[in-house]
């Protein structure tokens, strides 16, 4: 059986391309003669998955904060890609950005979530996901663009813990810069289409209080103490 990513070096896939195939190469590049990687089995069903545990939400709402906060109490976390993959696109002259290829960009949104999947599912302990796949769902959905099907099947096939807690615009917080550049009508609707789409794909939303970063701190860690997944 011919893996994919030997092929991949016969003919290297292009970025935007490279994320959709991803998923079907750790799911049929082993055969009878290879194993398949460690965190394979982690990625078979969502009880396998319940130390991932997402924050998501509109730009501006405290999200980062409140992970930074979580970090500091002793939580592994993963970082978002949004600003990181703008800030890197500025730095190359690229045209991955939200202001000039949405596509492009949620293709490069897609492969960071898809490594921070992998690297948490390697862990045992809890691991707070700023933002997770779902999101690349919610961002295409947001901007009116089809999400391709490659997209929707890495939401099935690579879930996180069932509960997933959601910062919800905040009038009173909400601030631009140079990379977070919506207006408070998008900041509030994008907060509105992402518990949209978890709760689709059948996660429970829980909405954080409108509160200081310690106390919603607090609030997400009493939650997962308190509350039994499946």
């Amino acid at each position: 059986m011919l893996c994919l990513t030997k092929a991949f070096r016969l003919f290297p896939p292009t970025v935007t391309v490279w994320a959709g195939l991803m998923i079907r190469e750790r799911r049929f590049c082993f055969n009878r003669k290879t194993r398949p990687p460690p965190y394979f089995h982690r990625l078979q069903g969502k009880h396998m998955c319940n130390h991932m545990v997402v924050v998501t939400g509109g730009p501006g709402s405290g999200k980062s904060s409140l992970i930074e906060a979580l970090a500091r109490r002793g939580f592994h976390t993963m970082p978002e890609g949004g600003r990181a993959i703008i800030q890197d696109q500025v730095t190359i002259g690229g045209t991955a950005l939200p202001w000039s290829d949405r596509a492009a960009f949620a293709e490069l949104m897609l492969g960071w979530e898809l490594r921070s999947h992998r690297k948490a599912s390697a862990m045992t302990e809890s691991v707070i996901m700023d933002r997770g796949i779902p999101d690349v769902i919610g961002y295409l959905t947001l901007c009116g663009l089809p999400v391709p099907p490659h997209v929707e099947a890495a939401a099935k096939h690579y879930p996180y813990n069932r509960h997933v807690f959601l910062a919800p615009y905040w009038d009173a917080i909400f601030t631009q810069d140079a990379e977070r550049k919506q207006d408070k009508q998008e900041a509030e609707a994008t907060g509105r289409v992402m518990a949209e789409t978890y709760t689709r794909l059948g996660y429970r939303v829980v909405g954080l209080p409108f509160a200081g970063i310690e106390a919603r701190a607090d609030f997400v860690a009493d939650h997962l103490r308190t509350s039994t997944t499946t």
